[in-house]
């Protein structure tokens, strides 16, 4: 069987590359097809393979700028030639599904969302940029939607990483979708050994819907420190909170660093809304509890009140209630409880459940 890979684009190593790496131990002679490649942005094994392009990766400053061509991405799929492919995966968060393959071919889409600045979050990125972006933004993004619609009849089969984005999947293109967990690397994690110290932990991309400012407002309210790890923060950010000793900025951090954090940290605080969230499930793979906001993706990565909570309202003032519940009432030291909830997520579990769907094509 002759395997094809289509990723958005592989310019840094997050989930979606992850899952990528997860297919390519399955599936090792797959080739991979993707728009902007930076073959020193991704892991050796990604690199080892036989990577295709299509013509954005030739545009200026693609690596950086991707985003920005993405209009021109449905087009750029016509680059791909598919016809001697048995097996097609698609790996969906910018436009990859709308290729073309044979007849006889089979088509998985992993959805990790459906694209967000089309759809659930357009208003939000819309009024995050500049007049120029929101001009074209406007004139593109209507045809672009319907692309995106008339791309999913392409798809055989979709999969996707949460009950969460199967309800979009379901609203957005009329269609059902699998839900196949992980692959988190769990493993790492699972033999940190729980120290709590005095601080609570923020880790991730400080992007604007992550919400890191929640953490931070309710720990300097109630007089709590906050470690915040992980790129994204602005110079500005960091000097508002300079004269702060409630609040640490430690930037990216090391593998080694991450294990220590979750070992320290009363509990992570994960106030954004996720598709589903891969650092809930490391930390909780650390014996870490999580406090995260009630939406999204934590409902299935966070079991409440066994290996976190959650708060309702994504202010301060309901972040540092459930702060209080979970330093007066609760209490998180059954590691064994940690350790089989989090199974589910790893990449095992992953591989055995994404085998199972590719061999059910053939009942179809």
């Amino acid at each position: 069987m002759k395997v094809a890979i289509i990723h958005y684009w592989l310019v840094n190593m997050r989930g979606g590359e992850k899952m990528l790496e997860a297919l390519l131990e399955m599936f090792g002679e797959a080739d991979i097809y993707t728009h902007v490649y930076n073959p020193k942005a991704v892991s050796k094994l990604i690199s080892s393979k036989r990577v295709f392009t299509s013509r954005i990766n030739r545009l200026p400053f693609a690596k950086k700028l991707y985003q920005l061509y993405m209009p021109l991405m449905p087009k750029a799929l016509m680059d791909f030639n598919l016809q001697d492919y048995d097996l097609i995966i698609s790996s969906e968060a910018g436009p990859a599904k709308g290729v073309v393959p044979n007849p006889n071919a089979y088509h998985l889409c992993y959805c990790h969302s459906p694209m967000r600045y089309l759809w659930d979050m357009y208003h939000e990125y819309f009024s995050g940029t500049n007049f120029f972006v929101r001009f074209f933004m406007k004139k593109l993004i209507p045809s672009l939607r319907i692309w995106d619609i008339t791309s999913a009849n392409l798809v055989d089969r979709f999969v996707t990483n949460s009950n969460y984005v199967a309800k979009r999947i379901r609203r957005y293109y009329n269609r059902e979708a699998e839900v196949v967990y992980g692959p988190a690397p769990i493993e790492q994690y699972l033999n940190v050994i729980r120290n709590p110290q005095d601080y609570y932990l923020f880790f991730g991309q400080l992007t604007g819907y992550k919400r890191a400012d929640i953490a931070i407002e309710a720990c300097i309210k109630s007089n709590r420190k906050l470690i915040i790890a992980g790129g994204g923060a602005s110079k500005k950010e960091i000097r508002k909170y300079a004269n702060n000793s409630l609040i640490t900025f430690k930037g990216r951090v090391s593998n080694e660093e991450v294990c220590s954090l979750f070992a320290g940290a009363k509990a992570l605080i994960f106030p954004g809304i996720e598709d589903l969230g891969l650092v809930p499930i490391e930390a909780q793979a650390a014996g870490c509890p999580v406090i995260a906001y009630r939406d999204g993706g934590a409902l299935e990565t966070v079991k409440e009140n066994i290996t976190g909570l959650f708060f309702n309202e994504q202010t301060p003032a309901s972040l540092i209630s459930a702060m209080d519940y979970f330093e007066n009432e609760l209490k998180f030291n059954n590691r064994e409880v940690f350790n089989e909830h989090v199974l589910q997520f790893s990449k095992t579990a992953f591989l055995e459940r994404i085998k199972r769907v590719i061999n059910e094509r053939k009942k179809i």
